[in-house]
């Protein structure tokens, strides 16, 4: 008990620095992923991620990138000690001794097995950051879902709730979703630990400072998307598809959807911002993951 509670409190202040440091950038990445399809002959809404930024601050003030930041604030805590504990416990399972140093490979299906339980806490959550991220890049759609006005995350909440579905509707997206969790976080709490004791020359990890900390932060978050970023293209697009008259049956049709109409490249929507992100917002969770688990013993 003394160490799930060390990795739930850890996991909460790694949490908190990831997502501080990181939301600006996933919200240019929602906005490029779920823009529409421009009709032929017409220009996408934004060119670019820099545009994008652009375009948010000049209609919605600096806030406007931190928008849809409420919902993942108000479980970044849950989250986040859902995914470092279940790793923990994971990790405690396959040890064959209590402190024994485990392999990259039993890290890689510690991270697995944290990602299928944070990915029940981690579809409607986004679902509701992505609708409040997205709802002006597709309010030029003339669709009924870029009509949608949302208040906040509860309203989104509320929204769902009442007309899509009920609880099942919070949990849209839920299978690429799974998806992108599993396999992610197995490739990057595997390339963390193994870049760890590559620096460290060993297995013994425990004396590295904290820039070497942070480097393998860093590399991890980015290995994460680089390793499932189409996925996540996927999820985002189904989340923020209108109930009433969806585009998309499911992630298969909409993976084949975008890749007849924009090809590889629109599987990569947001890529930038996506990496922009990953490394500096990462290098700040597990730092602060680290040194937090460390000054509780």
């Amino acid at each position: 008990m003394a160490d799930i509670a060390k990795d739930l409190t850890a996991g909460t202040v790694g949490g908190a620095a990831q997502l501080v440091c990181g939301h600006p950038f996933d919200t240019i990445k929602v906005k490029l992923q779920s823009q529409p399809t421009p009709a032929p002959g017409q220009l996408p809404k934004y060119s670019g991620a820099m545009d994008a930024v652009k375009q948010t601050i000049a209609a919605e003030g600096p806030r406007g990138l931190y928008k849809g930041m409420g919902a993942p604030l108000a479980t970044v805590a849950a989250f986040n000690a859902v995914l470092f504990t279940a790793r923990g416990q994971m990790e405690a399972l396959l040890r064959s001794e209590p402190g024994a140093p485990l392999s990259v490979n039993q890290q890689v299906v510690c991270g697995a097995g944290a990602g299928v339980a944070v990915s029940f806490l981690a579809c409607p959550t986004e679902l509701i950051k992505c609708r409040l991220q997205a709802q002006s890049a597709l309010a030029d759609s003339g669709s009924a879902s870029g009509a949608t006005k949302y208040g906040g995350p509860m309203d989104v909440a509320r929204h769902v709730l009442r007309s899509e579905g009920g609880t099942r509707g919070l949990f849209k997206g839920l299978v690429p979703t799974l998806a992108r969790e599993v396999p992610g976080n197995a490739v990057m709490f595997g390339v963390y630990e193994g870049f760890k004791m590559f620096l460290a020359g060993g297995q013994d990890t425990s004396s590295l400072g904290r820039g070497s900390l942070i480097a393998a932060g860093g590399l991890a978050g980015g290995s994460f998307w680089l390793s499932v970023y189409p996925t996540d293209v996927v999820k985002s697009v189904i989340q923020v598809d209108d109930y009433k008259n969806p585009k998309f049956s499911g992630s298969i049709d909409a993976f084949k959807k975008i890749l007849a109409s924009e090809g590889v490249k629109g599987l990569y929507k947001g890529f930038g911002p996506a990496m922009a992100r990953s490394v500096p917002a990462n290098a700040a969770c597990f730092l602060a993951y680290e040194v937090t688990r460390s000054s509780l013993g």
